[in-house]
């Protein structure tokens, strides 16, 4: 954008944005209450899983199963517990004979099998104490649940001389998504008066405090309407519910902030309201702007890979941060039209300033500048230290074995967790573990007999059994003699796919599933690291014009997110403090976590340095003095900066009181990542590694720099270097300071 014409549309954008604000403001309550309405039941239609990659083996084989031999793909357990009798009690046998005689009986049931029917050893415990009867539920997700809900009751609890307990990937899936709407509720009555407090002891005034959390509602009720809309056409995970309130309430306490602070500041100078918002605009609310597409293009980055689960968290946060933006560039400024002066009505903290000189706002950014000072004068302790430990921090990361979601994820007193821990615990060959290999194609009995001596001889191999066969399709169960996503597993489903057969074969279980999950990720996360960072690097330099500040923003972004990823490894896969967070260690992380943590972590990242870096630019364009631009910066984005991490942690830990271990992981993770990122990165690190590097920091070729002059953005009034400046300001072609900063009228 050139500097001739980016006032005229920022003035033209503050024209229309305050022209008719009770309008404005009537036109959102109007759509939002439309978007409640639209995004009304969203939760019922999104799935619980998205873990698989659609276009891989694992994901065919499993496919061609459910339709050719639906009872190998059981998804829908009854737990069968004769008591203090065995299972062979005939009183027994006749009891569970009639329940499973009734399951086949109810619509979307196929492939009821049960121990009674043909004796098979893996449906029976080993005590002889209990026994499976094991099923299908066609359909997609919702219809599962709503079929699991209908036939639930009358088959959970007692009937004669047995007990019964629903298990199966279905109620693991039903129960995750159950709690996780429920969770996501006491999430949001922890989160909002919380999050309401925290902004009126930042802002002092009810009425400023009240305008972040109208921003967020905003967003977040608008988001639930989009993925309502995009569940029409794909799959949609619950989780990304999780997100949308976190990023929703987050981004709107971090845009808000930063707007009315500044509108606060220009009306402190004696600013009419419009010239006052024309200037917000122009300054504050270009930031947000920016900060909001950096952090949509980490979120967009998702979209690369094949999981719905992590492409449904792209869908949900590109939303919401699009919408949060919107809402503070458009009815932000409008209802700060209206409010005018009275923004700072209700100020609840005059208690605390009596008797004091100075406002809370000017003790902070004292506070700020002499702690900024002192870190700047101790640069290269600070950077080394704060290095040195943030890397140390990440070291247990190093360690990480992968792994996929299961029942563990639920709390250990949820029914469907307790089954399946009894089928681990009790039940002979690992239940869930094994392998099955589809064949089709059609072969003759000896060649399906040659293909079984063979995987049988393979080592890791347990047991094999089958073919079934059904027309010229046939499958093998495998049970390997390792965990089942263990290691040897994961061997194991290489060395059957490699296996050569005179048919087409193609494998599928857990640990196949998994191999095919991190084969997936592993091939597209060049890609999706490679936008974030091209985007990064593009729009920190159309922002700053430096080409060394864009490679800093990104190197000390990932440093920042060492303790999160050493935190989730130490935490939840060795399981420290797992009695504490209420929580089952299964050994490993899914495997997809750590993608969208780094995701969405990397994103917040970048909301606050494009929030410093715009303060430091601006000061640095209207005085050219470098290192006063880096603490006046500090001084006027530290306090801002850390009470939006701090609600923005609030809001996440708030989601990590959740009882599904994924969303624990996530909620808690990112609020360290934030923290760390807020009160070390950016007090710490970017001031030492700025001061280290001196105006250099400014350097740009000079093609790069005349870019930047015709198409670069920047906040505030900047100063542009007079004709022939430029060779004046040496090699790093920084600008001279200049004593009369030119003012640019703010087109109110």
């Amino acid at each position: 954008m050139s500097e001739v014409n980016g006032p005229q549309r920022l003035g033209g954008w503050t024209r229309f944005v305050t022209a008719r604000p009770r309008l404005t403001l009537l036109a959102a309550l109007v759509i939002t209450a439309l978007a409640v309405f639209a995004g009304s039941g969203v939760a019922d239609r999104m799935g619980s899983g998205g873990w698989q990659a659609p276009d891989a083996e694992s994901t065919y084989a499993t496919n061609a199963l459910e339709r050719e031999f639906p009872a190998s793909q059981p998804n829908l357990l009854l737990l069968i517990d004769s008591g203090s009798a065995s299972v062979d009690d005939p009183a027994v046998a006749a009891e569970a004979a009639r329940l499973a005689e009734r399951l086949s009986g109810e619509a979307d049931v196929v492939g009821v099998r049960s121990y009674w029917q043909d004796k098979a050893p893996a449906l029976r415990a080993e005590d002889g104490k209990e026994a499976l009867i094991a099923a299908r539920i066609e359909g997609d997700d919702k219809a599962t649940g709503e079929v699991l809900d209908r036939i639930a009751p009358a088959y959970r609890g007692t009937h004669g001389p047995v007990r019964v307990s629903i298990g199966g990937p279905v109620a693991v899936q039903h129960e995750m998504q159950t709690l996780i709407e429920e969770d996501l509720l006491r999430a949001e009555l922890i989160a909002l008066p919380v999050t309401l407090v925290l902004l009126v002891m930042v802002f002092g005034s009810a009425i400023a405090a009240l305008l972040p959390l109208g921003v967020g509602i905003v967003a977040i009720l608008g988001t639930n309407a989009v993925l309502r809309g995009i569940t029409e056409f794909t799959d949609v995970s619950v989780f990304a519910q999780n997100l949308t309130t976190a990023l929703g309430l987050g981004l709107a306490v971090d845009y808000a902030l930063f707007i009315v602070r500044r509108f606060r500041e220009e009306l402190a100078t004696g600013a009419p309201t419009r010239t006052a918002v024309g200037t917000t605009l122009r300054t504050a609310g270009r930031t947000v702007l920016f900060s909001a597409l950096t952090v949509a293009v980490s979120l967009a980055a998702m979209l690369v890979f094949p999981q719905y689960f992590l492409r449904s968290f792209a869908y949900a946060g590109i939303a919401v941060v699009l919408l949060a933006a919107a809402a503070a560039l458009i009815l932000l400024p409008a209802a700060l039209m209206l409010l005018g002066h009275r923004v700072n009505s209700l100020d609840l903290r005059k208690l605390l300033r009596r008797g004091r000189a100075k406002s809370p706002d000017a003790a902070a950014g004292a506070g700020w500048g002499r702690f900024t000072a002192l870190v700047m004068r101790r640069a290269p302790v600070f950077a080394i230290v704060t290095s040195v430990g943030l890397v140390l921090l990440g070291l247990p990361f190093l360690g990480v074995e992968f792994g996929t979601a299961d029942d563990r994820q639920l709390p250990a007193s949820s029914e469907s967790h307790v089954v399946q821990q009894h089928l681990r615990d009790g039940f002979p060959g690992s239940p869930g573990g094994g392998l099955d290999i589809f064949a089709e194609g059609g072969a003759t009995p000896a060649q399906y007999a040659d293909y079984r001596s063979r995987i049988a001889a393979l080592p890791g191999v347990l047991r094999v059994d089958g073919p079934v066969t059904e027309g010229k399709a046939a499958y093998f169960s495998v049970l390997g003699k390792g965990e089942p996503v263990g290691q040897e597993t994961q061997r194991l489903v290489k060395d059957l796919r490699a296996e050569p057969a005179p048919f087409d074969t193609s494998v599928t279980g857990t640990a196949a599933v998994l191999v095919d999950s991190k084969a997936a990720i592993g091939d597209r996360l060049p890609w999706a690291v490679g936008i974030i960072a091209v985007v990064t690097l593009l729009l920190v330099f159309l922002l700053t014009g430096s080409v060394l500040i864009p490679v800093q923003a990104v190197v000390l972004n990932a440093l920042s997110l060492t303790a999160m990823f050493g935190a989730v490894v130490w935490v939840f896969q060795d399981g420290h403090l797992s009695g504490l967070l209420s929580f089952t260690s299964t050994g490993d992380i899914e495997t997809t976590l750590p993608v969208l943590m780094f995701c969405v972590a990397f994103g917040l990242s970048m909301d606050y340095g494009v929030f410093l870096l715009s303060r430091i630019k601006e000061e640095y364009d209207r005085t050219g003095d470098h290192e006063h631009a880096v603490g006046y910066g500090l001084r006027h984005t530290g306090g801002l900066i850390t009470a939006a991490a701090v609600i923005l942690a609030v809001v996440m830990v708030a989601i990590g009181t959740s009882r599904v271990t994924n969303t624990k992981m996530l909620g808690l993770g990112i609020a360290l990542a934030v923290l760390m990122d807020a009160m070390v990165v950016r007090s710490l690190l970017v001031p030492t590694v700025m001061k280290l590097m001196g105006r250099a920091t400014w350097w740009a070729p000079a093609p790069l720099r005349r870019f930047h002059q015709r198409f670069g953005l920047s906040e505030g009034e900047s100063v542009r270097p007079e004709a022939g400046a430029g060779a004046g300001a040496g090699a790093a072609g920084v600008p001279e300071p200049s004593a009369e900063p030119e003012r640019i009228s703010s087109g109110a």
